[in-house]
């Protein structure tokens, strides 16, 4: 390190990478080496019959009978009179789900101005009971006033 204190050696630079490399190509080989190691070694004191299955013929990915499509490679393919009727097929799905989300913010709507409406109703019934006391409350207070009057 001469001269600058954050400088690499390029030697060293090397070696870490060199390390690194050496790391990455043991932790992708080594496993499957070991697995056919114990494999072999363990096929002769193995109770288990090979198994026998030809794992080329299966396909990489199988899905279920329910899920399959024999037509599967013919979807790939772009077809325009399949693809206009997809199209208008996803339109009028957007439009009835549009609608029904117009339906169900129309309802909400109808549930609050019944709600509201109520409110007002209870606003305006507590009010009517809010005057009465007080009415009741000045009549009581001019009758005080009255008897302490009467009194004296």
């Amino acid at each position: 390190m001469a001269g600058a204190m954050g400088a690499l050696n390029p030697r060293l630079l090397r070696a870490i990478l060199l390390l690194m490399g050496l790391g990455l190509a043991s932790y992708i080989v080594v496993p499957p080496l070991y697995w056919h190691l114990v494999e072999a070694l363990g096929s002769s004191s193995s109770s288990c019959p090979p198994c026998s299955c030809d794992c080329s013929s299966q396909p990489l990915l199988s899905l279920p009978e329910e899920l399959s499509n024999v037509s599967f490679a013919d979807c790939a393919k772009r077809d325009p009179e399949v693809s206009e009727d997809m199209e208008k097929n996803f339109t009028d799905l957007l439009a009835e789900e549009l609608k029904l989300k117009e339906a169900e913010a129309a309802e909400a709507q109808r549930r609050a101005d019944v709600t509201l409406l109520e409110a007002k109703k209870l606003a305006s019934q507590y009010q009517k009971e809010a005057d009465k006391c007080s009415s009741y409350e000045y009549l009581v207070k001019k009758q005080r006033e009255r008897a302490e009057a009467d009194i004296c």
